[in-house]
């Protein structure tokens, strides 16, 4: 008996020590840790870290640092309001900053952030029924525009007039528009809308968006007016990239799979058993595709 109280004790002591002696990430900074004369010392260029995501559904690439910007949900909002952050990759999915945008810094709200775009300097996100802005370079809260109607926007793609469409994967399942004057409204509710996720804009300037309840790949012009249908090889359809020849690329969240759909309208599977294969992004200097794993906390990498 007296050998299991100090067991129990010694467990104690050491449960408490790592609880007191924990070091999170911090919000805005490079990974660092306090040493043990009390100073902030940052990671060695001799250290790789790899993970930090939490339900991370959508990533986009900033070319200017070559860096990838992951979104990370946290928790739902119901269970822990306000904590979800923004990821800093380096092209080989180790770390750069855990938390570039998170919840300790001024003047933020992010709950559940999902589809993400970069343009004109500007990262965007939807929040649930909030588009939310920052400054892509300093990550610096620059707006947020309540969509009205909105109950969980999911895919975005932004044009170059700086106009956003959003899909709205829940009931209602919509596409929505949001102005650059911060107005919105329903850009199409067409009953080929099956649970819209991806959403991405073409070299035509079109806005083209994938189902996840069927395999659709939908292309409207800006009208709202249905151009063409195309089919993905799976169902289950989730992000989108498009690029400058054209090619698209789609993944299934359900099946785990990337389609890729020629310019003469073949589709083939060039990826296979990537579970939960979310809404990916293009890193245009490696010339990969970066696929985040929502639940499973992960991020693949196909090169092209």
């Amino acid at each position: 008996m007296k050998i299991l109280k100090k067991m129990l004790f010694v467990i104690y002591l050491l449960g408490t020590s790592l609880l007191l002696h924990a070091q999170e990430f911090q919000a805005g900074a490079p990974i660092s840790a306090i040493d043990e004369s009390g100073d902030r010392v940052f990671t060695t260029d001799n250290v790789k870290v790899y993970g930090s995501f939490y339900f991370s559904e959508s990533c986009t690439f900033d070319s200017d640092r070559n860096l990838i910007l992951a979104m990370n949900s946290g928790k739902f909002r119901a269970d822990g309001p306000n904590d979800a952050y923004v990821s800093l990759l380096n092209p080989d999915g180790s770390v750069h900053t855990p938390k570039w945008i998170g919840a300790t810094r001024d003047g933020l709200e992010l709950n559940d952030p999902l589809g993400s775009a970069i343009s004109e300097g500007k990262l965007y996100t939807v929040d649930i029924d909030y588009l939310r802005i920052f400054d892509l370079s300093s990550g610096k809260p620059l707006s947020s525009i309540k969509v009205d109607g909105a109950t969980g926007m999911n895919g975005i793609g932004v044009s170059s007039d700086g106009t956003v469409y959003a899909s709205n994967t829940r009931n209602p399942e919509v596409v929505f528009q949001i102005n650059p004057d911060g107005s919105s409204a329903v850009f199409s509710d067409h009953e080929s809308l099956s649970l819209p996720n991806g959403v991405a804009i073409d070299n035509d300037g079109n806005i083209v968006v994938v189902n996840m309840g069927d395999n659709k790949v939908i292309t409207f012009d800006q009208n709202g007016n249905i151009k063409k249908t195309e089919y993905a090889a799976e169902s289950g359809g989730d992000g989108i990239v498009i690029m400058d020849d054209g090619t698209k690329y789609v993944t299934s969240v359900r099946h785990g799979s990337v389609s890729k759909f020629s310019n003469e309208g073949d589709v083939s599977v060039i990826a296979r058993g990537i579970p939960n294969a979310a809404s990916m992004c293009y890193d245009s200097i490696q010339n990969q595709l970066v696929i985040p794993m929502n639940s499973n906390y992960a991020m693949g990498f196909i090169q092209l």
